[in-house]
Formats: structure tokens, C-alpha cells, sequence
């Protein structure tokens, strides 16, 4: 018993079970409890562009050669383009079968078309080539300062990394000093992870205290079938990956990685558990060029729980408001949305400006329909945040096994003693 409270899991647990007895029981209190998750999740992304800096530019230069880093990261971004878009689809056919919006009726002129126009706004902004100039940023320094832009970090990362590899070994210095201060920031973000119970358990009970249960009576339908969809996702699409290519049960290496699940569950984001999916990642036979490589690039580039949201949030709300969309809309909505995704992680708000930037390509669905799943947003980015991990966690394994490089005596042992 005494070693299954050692487990930082078990304590995410049982803070997440106490925040929402804190919601339920007493509303008023737990919404006020905000500031501590909030003060968490900024704790750990405070950390994570320094991190991902280090982390790719140590994948880069442990590279054996700049052939094989270009080789990793093709493989990588076709691999993210093809479960991304698989993720797209398969929230198209389930909003196309199960029709979760049919029958609500909703006149569009009811809705609060104010509040949701401040998204709108911001989509407004993201043209296709707005948003690869903003990929590029103003100064060395305003990658890691400017906004904490995952993308522009990386472009950062990837550039440094590639001269280092080039340089050769005038560089080696310079990579060891990269080296050391990576284990100092892992070593910090190890620390912070002690306060997950508090943040996780905080968030909880601001969820539950401020929305109530009672907020999803209307669309409850609509956030168990997102839930659904995720579920089906990971076990059957990234299951099916695990098991005929990678040669691993996804069930198992959910197990395995549980204690960052819970984690991400609690503070319905992601980057909370960047540092400890790596490390389980390298101990599963990944090397640690390729987990540097393919996971920090994974959070930008293959955000499959979000790719789900967005297409079926789409047509929830057109089914919502009686708006039949043409295959043709469908598949605009689909082809934009491979590419508003694309670095959402680094977006504030990104769950609606994304969705904004993506229904401002159908001029049948009105501004304010995105009303319609703005009170239930919050209870369904737990699963994009689980559903994003998981499938850049599977990526990170099935790219180091094409490259041979996977270590599978260490994949299995691990997953068997979990």
C-alpha cells in the first residue's frame, strides 16, 4: 500500500477526485480555485521553449549524418499528415452518421453572435500567408519571449541544430553547454511535477464549480460522442498502428504512460507532461535523437484529438442551426482545417480561433454558431489533450522502428512490467 502512494499518479488521482467534491459541494469556492492551475500549467510552460530549443537541437546533433535527420523528418511530417488527415475524416463521418446536431433547431439570430466574435476576429487574422510568416520570428530572442509560439521555436531549434551538425566538432562545446542546461531544465520540470495533484485537483474543481453538471444537459450527447470518437481513435486507428507496424498493444502503453495521462486529464493540456512522456519514451528503446526530433514537432504538427474536434464541431453546429453543407463544403472545411491546425498549441484560445478560422471558409454557417459549443468546449479539451499525446507518443515509436533504430527488447520489457 505504502509504494502505491509513492506513484505521482495516484496523487494526480486522488486531486482530481477531491476537486470535484470541492465543485460540487461548494461551487462558489472551487471556481475561485482557478489561480492555482492556472499558476501550475504556467510553471510548466514557462519551461517548455527552452526545452523543445534543447531537445531538437541535441536530436539534431546526435544525428548520425544531415541525410538521416532529413530522412527522420520526412518520415515524421508524412506520418503526421496521414493521421491528422485520418483524424479529419473520421470527424466527418461521424458527425455524417450520427447527425449529433439534427433536430436542436436553433435560430442563429438567438445566439449571442458578441461573444464569440472576439474569435472571429482572431481567425480573421491567420491567412495562409500570415500564418507562415508567423512561423518566422521578429528576433533570436522573441521565439522564446515574444508569445511562446511553439513554431517559431522550432524553426529556431532546427536552424541552430542543422549549423551545429555542420560545423562539426568546433561546435562540441557548444552542444555540451546545450546538454548540461537540458538536464538542469528537465531536473526543474521533474521538481514542478510534485505540484501536479494541486493543479490538476485546482482545475477540476473550477470545471465542475464554475460550469456545473447541469451545463452539459443540452449537448451532453454531443461531448460523449467527441469523447467516443477520441476513444475509437486511439484504441482502433492508433491501436491498429501500435499492432501491425509497431508490434506493441496500445492498451498496454496506455498503461505504461498513465501517470502522464492523468496528469494531461486534470490540467487538460498537454505540455504538462511533455518532459515525462519523453523520458518513458527513451525508456521504451527510443533514441534520443528521434525523441527530440518527432515529439516537440508532434505538438504542432500532429494534433489528431484537435483535428477530431474541429470537423465534428463543424458540422455539429451546421446540423445545429438546420444548414445542410454540400460535400463540397465538407471537403473545403476539411482541406483548411489541415491546415489552421497546424501549430494550434501555439495559439491562445486555439480550440475556437482554429474552429473560427476553419467554418470562415463555409459562409452558409453564421458568426454566431460557434455559440452553440462554447459552453461545452471546456469539458472536451481534456480529451483533445490526451488524444494529441498519446498520438505523438505512437509516432515517436513507429518512426524509430522504421528507422531501425527502436530498441524492442526494451519496448516489450517495459510494457510488460507496467
Amino acid at each position: 500500500m505504502k509504494k502505491v502512494f509513492k506513484k505521482l499518479y495516484v496523487w494526480v488521482l486522488i486531486g482530481i477526485l477531491i476537486g470535484c467534491i470541492i465543485g460540487f459541494v461548494a461551487p462558489e469556492f472551487g471556481a475561485k480555485l482557478k489561480p492555482l492551475s492556472d499558476a501550475f500549467i504556467g510553471l510548466i510552460k514557462m519551461l517548455i521553449s527552452p526545452i523543445i530549443f534543447c531537445t531538437v537541437v541535441l536530436g539534431i546533433a546526435g544525428a548520425t549524418d544531415l541525410r538521416q535527420l532529413g530522412r527522420v523528418g520526412g518520415k515524421a511530417f508524412l506520418y503526421f499528415e496521414i493521421l491528422t488527415t485520418f483524424a479529419l475524416a473520421l470527424g466527418l463521418i461521424v458527425a455524417n452518421v450520427i447527425k449529433p446536431g439534427a433536430g436542436m433547431n436553433i435560430d442563429p439570430s438567438s445566439l449571442d453572435a458578441q461573444t464569440v466574435a472576439v474569435y472571429f476576429k482572431e481567425a480573421s487574422k491567420m491567412s495562409v500567408v500570415d500564418h507562415f510568416l508567423h512561423i518566422i520570428p521578429k528576433t533570436f530572442i522573441d521565439a522564446f519571449t515574444g508569445g511562446g509560439d511553439l513554431l517559431q521555436v522550432l524553426l529556431i531549434a532546427v536552424l541552430f541544430g542543422v549549423a551545429t551538425a555542420k560545423v562539426g566538432t568546433v561546435a562540441r562545446p557548444i552542444v555540451d553547454i546545450v546538454e548540461k542546461f537540458s538536464k538542469i531544465l528537465f531536473s526543474m520540470m521533474s521538481m514542478l511535477m510534485y505540484l501536479a495533484p494541486i493543479g490538476a485537483g485546482a482545475a477540476m474543481a473550477f470545471t465542475v464549480g464554475k460550469f456545473g453538471w447541469v451545463a452539459l444537459k443540452q449537448q451532453l450527447f454531443f461531448v460523449l460522442l467527441f469523447y467516443s470518437t477520441c476513444i475509437f481513435f486511439v484504441v482502433v486507428i492508433l491501436g491498429s498502428v501500435a499492432y501491425f507496424y509497431g508490434k506493441f498493444n496500445i492498451l498496454k502503453f496506455l498503461r505504461y504512460i498513465k501517470e502522464e495521462l492523468l496528469t494531461v486529464l486534470g490540467t487538460s493540456s498537454s505540455e504538462t507532461a511533455l518532459v515525462p512522456i519523453m523520458n518513458k519514451l527513451e525508456k521504451l528503446g527510443c533514441p534520443k535523437s528521434i525523441v527530440g526530433i518527432v515529439v516537440p514537432s508532434g505538438y504542432s504538427f500532429n494534433l489528431d484529438g484537435t483535428a477530431i474536434y474541429m470537423t465534428l464541431a463543424g458540422l455539429f453546429i451546421a446540423q445545429a442551426l438546420n444548414i445542410d453543407l454540400t460535400m463540397g463544403q465538407q471537403l473545403m472545411m476539411l482541406l483548411v482545417a489541415m491546415l489552421t491546425s497546424k501549430g494550434a498549441s501555439g495559439v491562445t484560445g486555439s480550440g475556437f480561433i482554429i474552429l473560427a478560422a476553419t467554418l470562415a471558409v463555409i459562409p452558409a454557417i453564421p458568426t454566431a454558431g460557434l455559440y452553440i459549443v462554447l459552453g461545452v468546449d471546456r469539458f472536451m479539451s481534456e480529451s483533445r489533450a490526451l488524444t494529441n499525446i498519446i498520438g505523438n507518443a505512437v509516432a515517436t515509436i513507429v518512426v524509430s522502428k522504421s528507422e531501425q533504430q527502436l530498441d524492442t527488447e526494451a519496448l516489450h520489457k517495459e510494457l510488460n512490467n507496467s
